[in-house]
């Protein structure tokens, strides 16, 4: 099998394909064909050190396939189930891999594997963002950053589907078309627009009741500006940079606001939390509720290419590595 495999942090340039020989899986493994891996800008922060590994590594997060073996414990799946799965043990850039069933789920026959690939980080994201994090109700204004992004695509989607008015941002104006067809009700261009006057403008000044902000440092104070009394900050993410100290009296105290930093470890640690999410997300797209449109696929091959598009935003939506 090939694998890719960082033995230090760094740019690009420190993801190596290597040749690997896989062992048996062990007793509550199976052992996976990957027919697609999921991009996520967190593989970025792995390679780079902002979340710290034990190195040597693999990467990746996200992928499905099918099941070519199961270990002597293993009950609830078999030989050539298709699954899917996000979350630690990372090496999913690899054409096959031994994995934990824990977060393993198995894909409905309606659903694609390729379009399986994309959506068990960003999909279950989106899936506690909206129903834990901040359980959203209909009639609710809220706003999120990154619209066009890969979560952005199904999130827009998806708070429509729950009644929500959704404002998302963009960081430039061929983005605007893209994040329309994605549900969102307006589109601001943050690098043209001031996003919390614009906000509040669509509101007429009473404000959003909560921001999702997987941008990090550059819209950061923007985006408490534009909440509402009693909003809710949700910051998931560091696009732009990591937040600075938070000035709790001048930032947060004035308009008794609420600032939370989720993660899915914190939502998603547990089998049946896995299911309920998993059991959502696919019926909303099985049903064509959420529509997921692959942006880009590569190869394995060209993975330091990949992580160049990664970082200089040049990936417009979900894409996908394949095997």
């Amino acid at each position: 099998m090939k694998a890719v495999q960082i033995s230090k942090t760094g740019g690009p340039e420190v993801l190596e394909i290597k040749e690997v020989t896989l062992d048996k899986p062990g007793a509550d493994e199976v052992t996976i064909e990957h027919k697609a891996i999921g991009l996520n800008y967190i593989d970025t922060y792995h390679r780079s050190g902002l979340y710290p590994l034990k190195l040597p590594s693999g990467i990746g997060v996200e992928a499905a396939g099918i099941i070519k073996e199961i270990g002597s414990d293993v009950k609830e799946f078999n030989v050539g189930d298709k699954i899917s799965y996000s979350g630690a043990p990372l090496g999913a850039y690899s054409t096959h891999r031994n994995y934990p069933t824990k977060n393993l789920v198995k894909v409905p026959n309606n659903i694609d594997l390729e379009v399986a690939a994309t959506l068990m980080t960003k999909g279950l994201t989106t899936f506690y963002l909206l129903h834990k994090t901040y359980p959203v109700k209909s009639g609710e204004t809220i706003l999120f950053h990154a619209a066009a992004g890969g979560v952005g695509q199904i999130f827009g989607q998806w708070a429509k589907t729950l009644g929500c008015t959704v404002i998302g941002t963009v960081g430039n104006d061929e983005k605007i078309d893209k994040a329309k067809s994605y549900g969102y009700d307006h589109i601001i261009n943050y690098n043209k627009e001031n996003f919390s006057e614009k906000v509040l403008e669509i509101t007429n000044g009473k404000g959003v009741s909560v921001v999702y902000d997987g941008v990090g440092k550059s819209t950061f104070e923007g985006s408490l500006e534009c909440l509402s009394i009693r909003g809710m900050m949700v910051s998931f993410g560091n696009a732009s940079g990591a937040l600075s100290p938070i000035d709790v009296p001048k930032l947060l105290q004035p308009k008794g606001l609420y600032f939370i930093r989720p993660s899915m470890q914190q939502y998603l640690s547990k089998k049946e939390e896995i299911d309920e999410g998993a059991k959502i997300l696919f019926k909303k797209v099985g049903s064509g509720k959420v529509k997921i449109e692959i942006f880009k696929k590569y190869k394995l091959e060209n993975i330091v290419e990949v992580h160049k598009d990664l970082e200089s935003r040049k990936i417009l939506g979900p894409a996908i590595i394949i095997p």
